[in-house]
């Protein structure tokens, strides 16, 4: 069962991947990033519907710790998508991927300042390496010099900032109900939001445009079945193991922004790309949440 939920985890890591250079390439289409993260929340959120009408047990959909840490998720997830496509609107689909995989540098910040993991030597040093990684990435000792501008780069780190809200908010409602139902929260909070911000004229013309299927495979792939496979496969193996397996996610997404979208990395960002992958390794280890 070990080695089916790795291949689980692997497979959410390599959609999630995938997810992202498709976004790419709806980006470069001309399609506005809040509204590709609105399919992308909206199609994935009929995913996890479907799930929950299937596993109904246990839902706590009744509780208000079950609501309150899924709309905090809902917040995360929201953020985490629309600044990631931000990120690869502004700079490309590899940076913002391994930008956004910084998350656990974020989370362990916040444990720290809560007191739920306790500050060591080597913690703080895989923190220091991940930001070295980061001034490497984005380049931001050369002005001018990268294809990283200073909006992507911001909006990559807050993808990942994002993405550890939506963490701890699934922690938080984790205990009180299921992880489908957390889920139809969370991404219906999504919805919500980005239907509000997003442009309507272009939020409609998706329905009647050629880029559709593109549409939903971004959703299914991106929100639907990758959450659906990382939760299922989260049940068997450790989170550390499940870190590791992750990175399939910012190396799929490197190999499509330059397979498929032409984008290119200089030697020094890839030596960024490794830092921040073996430090959030490092990180993954060196936790001791179960």
């Amino acid at each position: 069962m070990s080695g089916l939920s790795t291949l689980f985890v692997m497979l959410a890591a390599l959609a999630w991947g995938l997810s992202g250079g498709i976004a790419g390439l709806l980006i470069a289409d001309g399609w506005q990033p809040l509204v590709v993260s609105l399919y992308r929340g909206a199609i994935g959120l009929v995913f996890v519907l479907i799930w929950l009408a299937l596993r109904p047990h246990g839902s706590g959909l009744l509780g208000r710790r079950l609501w309150c840490g899924s709309v905090i998720a809902g917040l995360g997830v929201a953020g985490n998508f629309t600044f990631y496509f931000i990120s690869i609107a502004e700079g490309n689909v590899a940076v913002a991927a391994t930008l956004m995989y910084c998350a656990p540098v974020f989370v362990y910040c916040v444990s720290f300042a809560l007191e739920l993991e306790r500050p060591t030597l080597p913690k703080w040093g895989a923190i220091v390496m991940t930001m070295l990684g980061i001034v490497l990435l984005t380049r931001v000792y050369a002005v001018g010099a990268g294809s990283v501008t200073l909006v992507g780069g911001i909006a990559g780190l807050l993808a990942g900032l994002s993405y550890a809200v939506f963490i701890f908010g699934f922690k938080y409602a984790a205990p009180h109900g299921s992880p489908q139902s957390i889920l139809v929260i969370a991404l219906a909070v999504l919805v919500f939001i980005l239907l509000w911000l997003a442009d309507a004229e272009q939020t409609l013309a998706v329905l009647s445009d050629r880029s559709l299927p593109l549409f939903i495979l971004l959703g299914g792939l991106g929100a639907g079945l990758s959450f659906i496979l990382y939760i299922i496969g989260l049940n068997h193996i450790a989170p550390a193991v499940a870190s590791i397996v992750a990175m399939v996610e910012p190396v799929t997404a490197s190999l499509f922004g330059v397979m498929v979208l032409n984008e290119s990395l200089s030697a020094i960002q890839l030596v960024g790309i490794g830092l921040i992958l073996l430090a959030v390794t490092a990180l993954s280890f060196s936790s001791r949440t179960p």
